[in-house]
């Protein structure tokens, strides 16, 4: 499953369906597909995302080091703050414009 976010002032976005999920439940919405957050609450969606992310990333930076003893991995792996960028952009272009952000 593929999840769009979609605002006025910003390209849509579309991300797989199990990161989004998550990514929404971070903004501190219910996590309903359709849903959407009007215009006076994408900021405090962002702050909540921005803090979730940094919360997450400490504690795989910390897993990280735990694992740096076992066998080398084959591929990097993607953290959650790189896949969360593109939604960051279009919050910040949501609270430029004063829009409100749509996913389906």
């Amino acid at each position: 499953m593929l999840i769009t976010f979609r605002c006025r002032s910003y390209s849509s976005v579309t991300m797989f369906g199990d990161i989004a999920l998550h990514l929404i439940k971070m903004m501190g919405h219910s996590g309903t597909i359709p849903g959407s957050i009007g215009s006076q609450d994408v900021p405090q969606a962002l702050a909540k995302l921005q803090l979730t992310l940094a919360q997450h990333t400490a504690a795989e930076t910390a897993s990280q080091t735990d694992d740096s003893n076992d066998e080398e991995q084959t591929e990097p792996n993607v953290g959650l703050s790189r896949r969360a960028y593109p939604l960051l952009e279009l919050l910040k272009a949501a609270i430029k414009d004063e829009c409100e952000v749509m996913w389906e």
